[in-house]
């Protein structure tokens, strides 16, 4: 049994089905990367994992536990955090005070919370900021910031959507070694991206959602080659054979 499992899920929001009888099963240590066109269900699939979306049917399971009912604060506190793909910091408060929201949800006590908080900051190398304020940051700080926020809360499971989303290069090479770091300290990471020579990099399987669907599923050198998947997003560009 892998630390999450998503079974038969199914989620329309009035006659637009976002998923349909969607399974993953996600081991403990590893980085999954969900790919596949704008529309095709990834973000709503997250939002059901995390509890904000109640699936019309279907179940997930996290660590043998049934979500089925949950909050998005009690999925936290079992050990699910998320990014979005829309930072929202509170930009009127310090980067140490923005990490510390994060923190809180572990701890009633400041002090502790300071200190989680500048724990994480320095994993993502982001300390030297701590006292600017979020409406000071740039694009790439406000992605580190919300990656941030998220490690605070101390999970087992990372969802992140988008998380390259605005870098450039430079930056997106810092995160993918700043992600393999992450999952080497003991998390396991699902990862909603289109930059794909990102995903082919940093994944060590890669599922391709369709129309709420999953279509393909596979290591990064096995989708590359699918037809179905060439068909359906990734083109000829990444075919290795």
């Amino acid at each position: 049994m892998g630390i999450l499992q998503v079974e038969k899920l199914n989620k329309s929001f009035g006659g637009l089905v976002a998923v349909h009888d969607f399974n993953i099963v996600v081991e403990k240590g590893e980085i999954v990367g969900l790919i596949g066109p704008n529309g095709a269900g990834k973000t709503t699939l997250f939002n059901m994992v995390a509890c904000f979306y109640s699936p019309d049917s279907g179940r997930v399971v996290f660590e043998g536990r049934d979500m089925s009912g949950m909050r998005p604060y009690q999925v936290c506190a079992l050990g699910i955090a998320r990014t979005f793909q829309v930072t929202k910091p509170f930009v009127n408060n310090t980067v140490l005070e923005n990490v510390m929201v994060g923190a809180f949800s572990r701890t009633r006590n400041a002090r502790e919370a300071r200190s989680r908080a500048l724990e994480v900051l320095e994993l993502v190398e982001f300390e030297q900021y701590k006292d600017a304020l979020g409406s000071e940051l740039t694009t790439a700080d406000h992605k580190r910031l919300e990656l941030a926020r998220a490690l605070a809360t101390h999970p087992k499971l990372l969802l992140l959507d988008e998380t390259m989303a605005g870098l450039n290069p430079a930056e997106k090479l810092h995160l993918l070694t700043l992600l393999r770091r992450i999952r080497d300290r003991g998390m396991t990471l699902v990862v909603v991206e289109h930059d794909m020579k990102a995903v082919m990099i940093l994944c060590e399987r890669i599922i391709l959602m369709n129309r709420g669907e999953k279509l393909v599923e596979g290591t990064p050198q096995q989708v590359a080659n699918n037809q179905q998947a060439i068909a359906a997003y990734l083109g000829e560009d990444y075919a290795t054979t």
